[in-house]
């Protein structure tokens, strides 16, 4: 057995942390343009819909079918450096397109590969550090992943007046270049048995036994789970994803906070600065929340999170003021902060090692569908009852969800 330097635990999390950024600026630069493109080439919001529909549908069964893969083969860094490499070959070609149903084919790539790294990056980082460093690893990959989502817009901005929305695209080559370089060059592959040494209090690092052998079953999980497809879980995981699912139905779609923005007279002009705070706040608090997260409850912490959400649909439901919607859009970002790493910290942590990536799969299956739904369910109740309905409706479901969350007892670390 090889023992790995206390740095290459650290130098893996900067790594995945440096090709996230990378890759969301890429992505981000094209996505804030499409939909005036798609006007551009007489294309319309149907076939945006359908578009956006597909591809995020391909990429919820693509990551179930890559938490499976991710946790029968020995080497993932392929898995993950392929899958960045398929999205950024493709999203450039946005550049040459002629019609709708091109566009299509290059989202359903860009999906299709997003949701086959997904499941098996986010298992490498829980093999990189230990149940003790896992909100602060994965809070600070979502924080450079938010802050390439700042970065990208403010790129789009800078190219669009220059070379119009075709040099946008051809410019995400770049970002998307280095990304893939920095995958390639920068992540390691670590193999875990499940013994952890000379951990380092209040860093990201642990020294890391690695070898070939499968790694340890814990919480009951038999090795006999790294045969199926639905693997048997303890029941600590399947009351998480029970609650997460039940809280996605009332998280509809983001745009709907911008509908509702201009709905009480924001111009659509400064829907983009909206989007700017929010991102602001998301890209500060997430690696502060994560590594909070590590000394405290997960549980208690999401939960914290889903009451922000709460608070933050009532406000968009009584839109009291214009300086409350844009004060209450910042404060939107401390919800993606204390959830969104600190939920999948919990998860991998109450699963065993040789289920993580399935469990991974099924938490994200489950979440991407039920949202999607949960955008239909806001459409259905704003056309029929107004636009402050859907908002209660979140709000109502975020604070049962809340409490829910409360109920459940975080899993001792290990």
């Amino acid at each position: 057995m090889e023992n790995l330097p206390p740095q290459s635990t650290p130098r893996n999390i900067y790594a995945f942390g440096l090709t996230s950024f990378l890759n969301d600026t890429a992505s981000e630069m094209a996505y804030w343009v499409l939909p005036a493109f798609l006007a551009s080439i007489g294309a319309g919001p149907a076939q945006l819909g359908i578009i956006e529909g597909i591809a995020e549908s391909v990429a919820s069964f693509a990551k179930l079918f890559s938490g499976y893969v991710s946790d029968k083969v020995a080497h993932r860094k392929p898995i993950v450096v392929g899958g960045y490499f398929v999205a950024n070959a493709v999203k450039p070609l946005l550049a040459l397109v002629s019609s709708w149903w091109q566009i299509l084919g290059i989202r359903f790539s860009d999906r299709l590969a997003k949701g086959v790294r997904g499941t098996a990056r986010d298992v490498m980082v829980a093999e990189s550090v230990d149940n003790t460093n896992l909100g602060s690893a994965y809070g600070l990959i979502q924080a450079m992943d938010s802050a390439g989502a700042i970065a990208g817009p403010l790129l789009a901005l800078a190219v669009i007046g220059r070379f119009g929305m075709r040099g946008v695209f051809a410019s995400a080559a770049i970002p998307g270049a280095l990304c893939v370089i920095v995958a390639w060059l920068g992540i390691r592959e670590v193999h875990r048995t499940g013994t952890i040494t000379d951990v380092k209090a209040g860093g990201l690092g642990s020294n890391i036994e690695r070898s070939d052998a499968p790694a340890r079953p814990m919480n009951g999980v038999s090795a006999s789970a790294k045969t199926e497809w639905l693997p048997k879980l303890p029941g600590g995981f399947y009351y998480v994803l029970a609650v997460v699912t039940l809280f996605s139905l009332g998280n509809s779609s983001d745009m709907f906070l911008v509908l509702r923005a201009g709905n009480i007279g924001i111009p659509t002009s400064q829907a983009p600065l909206l989007g700017l705070v929010f991102n602001i706040m998301y890209t500060l608090l997430s690696w502060p929340a994560g590594k909070f997260s590590d000394r405290f409850s997960r549980s208690a912490i999401a939960a914290a999170g889903y009451f922000v959400f709460a608070i933050v649909y009532l406000v968009f439901a009584l839109a009291p003021s214009h300086l409350a919607i844009w004060l209450t859009m910042a404060f939107y970002g401390l919800f993606y902060a204390l959830t969104n790493a600190v939920l999948k910290a919990l998860i991998v942590e109450s699963v065993g090692m040789d289920v993580r990536g399935r469990a991974l799969g099924i938490y994200a299956f489950f979440t991407s569908v039920t949202t999607l739904l949960s955008s239909v369910i806001a459409g259905a109740l704003w056309k029929v009852y107004g636009p402050a309905v859907p908002f209660y409706f979140s709000a109502g479901i975020a604070t049962f969800s809340a409490i829910a969350l409360l109920a459940h007892r975080s899993p001792a670390r290990e």
